[in-house]
This record gives structure tokens, C-alpha cells and sequence, in this order.
């Protein structure tokens, strides 16, 4: 499934789902959290856009991650990240 595949099914479960910016190539999925449909990326994938994008180490990655992404809660609609392993 493509990305935008992915967003258009996301997008008809929850119209205002809200989706991280830059980080598209990491989106793998819809997740549920309380009944509400919600964009799902993959942490490790997020880093990296992160290290090659931005020119970070994978500690200001992770910094950054931590600090300006996944500790921002925008309400309802927020992704959610996951840790594969």
C-alpha cells in the first residue's frame, strides 16, 4: 500500500486525523486509540529521516524526537510512534 493509500484510509476512518510533517516515509500504518482512527510511524524509520535529512546524529535524532514530536500531545488526533523490534 502506498503512502497516500495508507492517508486516504486513515483520512475516511477520522477526517481530522493529523499527520507528522517530513516524516511520510515512515508512516506504516492506522492506529486505534479509543476508537479514533490515527497515523502511525515507525520510530526508528522517523530517526533516520531525522540523521539524513537534518544532518543529525542519531542522539539529536533521538533528542528531537523525544522533545519536539512524540512529547507533543495535539490532541485526540495525535500519531502515534512505534518501536519495532
Amino acid at each position: 500500500m502506498s503512502i497516500e493509500e495508507i492517508k486516504h484510509y486513515i483520512t475516511q476512518h477520522n477526517d481530522e486525523a493529523i499527520f507528522a510533517d517530513g516524516f511520510d516515509d515512515a508512516l506504516i500504518g492506522v492506529g486505534v486509540v479509543f476508537n479514533r482512527s490515527v497515523a502511525t510511524y515507525d520510530m526508528r524509520k522517523c530517526i533516520n529521516i531525522l540523521i539524513n535529512k537534518d544532518d543529525m546524529t542519531e542522539e539529536e535524532a533521538v533528542d528531537f524526537m523525544s522533545y519536539n514530536i512524540t512529547g507533543s500531545y495535539v490532541g485526540e488526533n495525535t500519531p502515534v510512534f512505534v518501536e519495532l523490534f
